[in-house]
Order: structure tokens, then sequence, then C-alpha cells
């Protein structure tokens, strides 16, 4: 067998390019639209804008209707019934305090819908480039199969003049079965990696998934500024949080003011019959002025007292969790960078690895081919691309981190 069809079969991925390939963005977008998680998290900021039309309401109206049993007199007549109409107020701006609160309230809750949807984003590009290793995976072990397959016909016809032995081709047939065996089970887990991505689509388990062919490392990669990770959403939910309290203690302190009620009690009264005069029966009506006054305002002063605290811990808590998406940002870096000289490494090492195999596949025309180092030599070619493979499903997986933190 000629040398250049030996080594035709080592090119065997074919640059389809994206033509049969779903977009991944396309599919991000399916996710943001379809994903239960972001509608809940919408959903409930939505109840909590709802919230503003709660408070923007007056207290009660207390009416009051009473009858006299025992009817007293007066000089105008007897008393019969008693209606009582009486409103209380809140002090000035306590109720725009009250909808301010709930607003920042709904603030700091819509950032929760940010974060799940960064989160979603990652979470189904990870998935993605999951089943893109796993194919790859795959493609490669196919490409290692039929290698090995044109390895065993030539040990055939060597133990026919003599040039092998049986227990050769033993050993590439069994090599076969090994990588048939993880083709199957790689098969297997891209089948549960694509159930877990088309649940994060909210679409049938067994839609399939047609991820793209291949993966490269850019040249270059982006500027990255760290500095806006201060603009995090989750940094930014803990400031909404703390100007929450702000207004809660505004509210607070409205809460502690007075309130003025205003009323009216209108008693009828029954004509004497005894006696006639010019106010006989007029009924009474009485308008009304209250103020309740929050004398024993402890609890007021124990609100101020924890809103001081809350406020503590939210920056406590701001800064615990800027510092881990700080880390986090730092380690998601040099991993890429680590990603990035594996695989030029593992690229130079195949490089080295297809020579040694070229010159023994030239040797096979001499007559003094040794299968033992084609099995060898095909074992290193299989290993450089497995880790070259792992660094690119690496570099774009902490691409995604980054992006989750710093887009």
């Amino acid at each position: 067998m000629k040398t250049k069809n030996i080594l035709s079969i080592l090119i065997i991925l074919v640059f389809s390019g994206f033509s049969n390939a779903q977009n991944l963005q396309s599919l991000i977008d399916e996710a943001l639209a379809n994903n239960p998680k972001i509608k809940q998290f919408e959903l409930q900021y939505k109840r909590v804008s709802e919230k503003v039309n709660e408070v923007n309401t007056l207290p009660n109206t207390n009416i009051g209707v009473g009858y006299f049993v025992s009817e007293p007199e007066t000089r105008t007549g007897a008393q019969r019934f008693k209606v009582s109409v009486n409103q209380m107020l809140p002090w000035f701006g306590t109720i725009s305090s009250r909808e301010d609160y709930v607003s920042s309230l709904a603030d700091a809750k819509f950032e929760d819908i940010t974060i799940a949807k960064r989160q979603l984003i990652a979470s189904v590009s990870t998935s993605y480039y999951n089943l893109y290793t796993i194919k790859a995976k795959q493609q490669v072990l196919t490409e290692n199969i039929n290698l090995l397959k044109t390895y065993e016909t030539m040990a055939l016809t060597s133990v026919e003049v003599g040039k092998a032995s049986a227990v050769d081709v033993l050993r590439l047939q069994m090599r076969q079965n090994d990588l048939n065996q993880s083709k199957a089970v790689l098969q297997q887990q891209f089948l549960a990696e694509q159930t877990a991505f088309n649940k994060l689509l909210s679409r049938d388990k067994n839609t399939a998934i047609n991820v793209v062919q291949e993966l490269e490392i850019p040249l270059e990669d982006k500027t990255i500024n760290a500095d806006s990770l201060q603009f995090h959403p989750e940094i930014l939910k803990y400031d909404k949080l703390y100007q929450s309290v702000e207004k809660s203690e505004l509210l607070n302190q409205k809460e502690s003011s007075p309130m003025i009620g205003f009323g009216l009690d209108y008693v009828n009264v029954a004509q004497r019959t005894d006696m006639n005069f010019s106010d006989n029966g007029k009924d009474i009506v009485m308008p009304m002025v209250s103020l309740s006054i929050p004398i024993f305002n402890k609890k007021y002063k124990s609100k101020t007292k924890q809103n001081e605290i809350q406020q503590e811990e939210f920056n406590s808590q701001k800064q615990d969790r800027f510092n881990k998406l700080e880390t986090l940002l730092d380690k998601a870096i040099n991993d890429r960078i680590s990603a990035r000289i594996i695989y030029n490494t593992q690229s130079e090492n195949l490089k080295q690895a297809k020579n040694a195999e070229t010159i023994l596949v030239k040797s096979y025309e001499t007559g003094t081919i040794d299968f033992n180092d084609i099995l060898d030599i095909q074992e290193l070619q299989l290993k450089f691309q497995l880790n070259q493979i792992k660094a690119v499903q690496n570099y774009y997986e902490q691409s995604a981190i980054i992006n989750y933190l710093i887009q």
C-alpha cells in the first residue's frame, strides 16, 4: 500500500463549517425566551412592582352606626341613633415614602432577572461546548479506528509473507475494540448532555442538536476590562438593596410622625310632642379632628438601629461577593491562557507524532515495520488529539465565565 493512501486516512474531519450547525446565539435567544427560571424572576419583579399600587392608599375609613336602646332625652328631643365617620391621614410624605421604598425593592429584584439571564447564557454555552467536545472526540476516535483498520490490513499482509506475527494483528484488533468502546460510551454521554441542553431551552429532551464540527482558538484574545466587574449585576444588587434600606429608614421616620384624623358624628334627634320651640327635633352634627401621636416610639428607634445594621451587612456581603467574582475572573483569565499554551504544545506534539508515523509507514515499503511502534505512536497521537480538544473546550468554557463576569 502506498504511503499517500495511508496518510489520507488521517484527514477525515470534513470542514463543513456552520452550514448544518445550529448557531449558538440563536440557541441562547431561544433559552432566554422560554426558560422557566427567567419567567419566574420576571413574575416576581412584576409582583413586587405591583405593590406600589398597594401602598399608595390611605388607611381604612371608619364608619360606625349606633342605635340608642334607651333613648337619652335632651332639651331638643330624644336621641335615636348615631352615625360616625372618621378618616386618619398619615403624615405628609408618608405615602410617597412607601412608594419609594417598594420601588427600590423592585429595582433590586430586577437585578435577579439580569443575573439569571447571564447565568443561563453561561450554562447554555458550557453545555454547547460539552456537546462539541464529545462530538469532536467521537470524530477523532473514528479517525483512529479507521487508521487501525488500515494497519490491520498491513499486518495481515505482513503475516502472509512472514514479516509479522498474528499477535500483532490481535493487538491491533484489541486496540480497535477499546476505541469502539470509548466511542459508544461517548455517545451515551452525548445523549445525557443533549437532554440537559434541551431542558435549558425548555424543549423536548430528544430534540437533535447539531453543533459546529470545528472550534478554533483565536489568534488573540479581546482586551478584558476588569474594572467593569464593579458594575456586575451581582454587585449592583447589593447597591440597590442598600438603597432600599435608606428608603426604609425614610419611611420609618415618616411613620414615627403623628397621624391626623378628620371625622363627623351625626345624631338623629326626635321631636318633642309636649312642647313646641324653634330647635325642636334638631339633629346634631359634630365635625371632629383627632391626632394619633406615637408617644411610645421604641419600635421606631429599634427599626432605625436595624436599618443601620442591615446596611453594614449589605456592605460586607457586597465586598465578599466582589472578592469572589474578582478571584473567579482572574482564575478564568489564567485558565484560558493555560488552555492556549496546552493547545499549542499539543499541536507541536501532534506534528511530531505524524512525522514519526510517516517514517514508520515508509519503512513498511522496506519490510521493516514494527507494529508495536505503530501502536505506541497511534496512542500518543490519540492522546495529543484528545488533549487538543480538551484545551479548546476549556478555552471556550473560560471565555463563557469571563463573558458572564464582564459582558
